[in-house]
């Protein structure tokens, strides 16, 4: 007997090898993915059927409004270029089953069909396409739906949402589920990524530069249209300037803050962690916080190590702090740190730090896992626009305003330093 032989990335493979409930890759366009889990639910169709089991193979997506947004037309491809496949299944317009009939494909909407879905005969694999959108209702109602003693599920989708039901549930299976095999894949996993496909990613990533992380990277959809700092920090993360950071235990470490307030519905609190080193801005560390007092936000401080950073705060750090009467400036300089105040920079301020940012980006440096939250925030900081009118009506405050606002103070407060002196010698001394 001659083994059959199956091309699939060599990241895939340890995915598909042994048994498994759970199986899945998350990741950008142009991976493979989706071509590989449509060929290998033939495969485990063309093994069963073989095997005399009968049953079906459920093939969903979140919205399906027909035939056309389904899988189906991946899977009859990757059926008929497997050429020692092809020969055991019966494929017509609107379905695939195997030679025999023992096992078939059937292809649902979940947010029309999912009731229907408890009905459904011997389902032996449930693969999710596009599986970001799926609610976790739906998959609380699905996954009770595979009852066969090796029933499994697989899914593939592109991340969008850090809380989405489908990223909660399954991003980090395997570090708690020894029967989950889930990996992550990308453009540059596909040993048969395209040359065309390349050259739409590489323009996409210099004219949708806003995008590119999430269409590509397999990132989360940290920024939309209109983002102030989607160009600039999509180049910080080409050129390596997204990662690991150190701090410089002999330079100042400066907490730059946008203050928020007191109660649930206040704003929120945001502190930036940086040092100047040379020409360098590193950003070393990100807070946010939303209606604590300000005890709360030093107790971060100190207990962070930044119990000596140099506070530097916006003009209304000055003002009056409506629950207790004080001042951010004096309650931070009684609790011992040392404190600057920006001016008010009147009409046009958050436009002011907006382009200072945009100017000093290059210059800037980030710790990828500890300003996580605040490289969202700036990713995620855009333009209001008018609909119909089609302009813009400066930034839009929402949950990503405060740590941007911060992040434009710190360029703001940015002084580069100062070339040496050249020393002159004469015969009477130093000039």
């Amino acid at each position: 007997m001659t083994a059959a032989q199956i091309k699939i990335p060599a990241k895939l493979v340890p995915v598909f090898e042994g048994e498994a409930d759970t199986r899945g890759a998350y990741g950008g366009r142009g991976s493979a993915k989706t071509r590989t889990f449509a060929l290998m639910t033939a495969v485990k169709a063309y093994k069963w059927d073989m095997e005399g089991r009968q049953g079906i193979i459920l093939c969903a997506r979140q919205f399906m409004n027909s035939l056309a947004d389904s899988s189906l037309e991946e899977i009859k491809a990757a059926i008929r270029e497997t050429e020692w496949l092809a020969p055991h299944f019966d494929i017509g317009e609107t379905y695939i089953r195997t030679k025999s009939g023992r096992v078939s494909y059937s292809f649902v909407g979940l947010s029309r069909n999912l009731n229907s879905i408890k009905s459904k005969f011997r389902i032996l694999l449930a693969w999710i396409d596009e599986a970001e959108p799926v609610t976790e209702e739906a998959w609380a109602k699905l996954i009770p739906t595979l009852r066969e003693e090796d029933s499994e599920l697989w899914l593939t989708w592109n991340p969008e949402r850090k809380n989405s039901a489908t990223n909660q549930r399954f991003r980090h299976a395997n570090d708690n589920d020894p029967r989950a095999k889930i990996v992550e894949m990308n453009w540059r996993d596909n040993p048969w990524f395209p040359a065309i496909l390349d050259r739409v990613r590489l323009k996409d990533q210099r004219e949708r530069p806003d995008q590119y992380g999430h269409v590509w990277e397999g990132e989360y959809l940290t920024v939309i249209e209109g983002a102030y700092y989607a160009k600039a920090l999509t180049q910080a993360k080409l050129e390596n300037r997204v990662g690991r950071i150190a701090a410089d235990p002999l330079m100042t470490l400066r907490a730059v803050w946008d203050i928020g307030g007191t109660g649930a519905k206040a704003d929120a609190t945001a502190i930036w962690i940086v040092q100047f080193i040379g020409k360098e801005i590193r950003f070393l560390d990100y807070y946010e916080a939303v209606g604590q007092p300000l005890a709360s936000h030093i107790q971060w401080l100190r207990s962070h190590g930044y119990e000596n950073a140099h506070c530097i705060l916006p003009h209304d750090g000055a003002a009056h702090e409506k629950v207790y009467q004080t001042t951010y400036e004096g309650a931070l300089r009684q609790a011992g740190f040392q404190v600057e105040v920006v001016p008010n920079q009147g009409a046009g301020a958050a436009m002011q730090r907006i382009e200072a940012a945009r100017r000093l980006f290059p210059q800037m440096w980030f710790d990828a896992d500890k300003c996580a939250g605040g490289i969202d925030a700036i990713g995620w900081y855009h333009e209001k626009r008018d609909p119909e009118r089609g302009i813009g009506l400066g930034p839009n405050h929402d949950w990503a305003s405060h740590g941007a606002d911060a992040f434009g103070l710190v360029a703001v407060s940015y002084r580069e330093p100062k070339a040496a002196r050249p020393i002159q010698y004469s015969s009477k001394g130093i000039v």
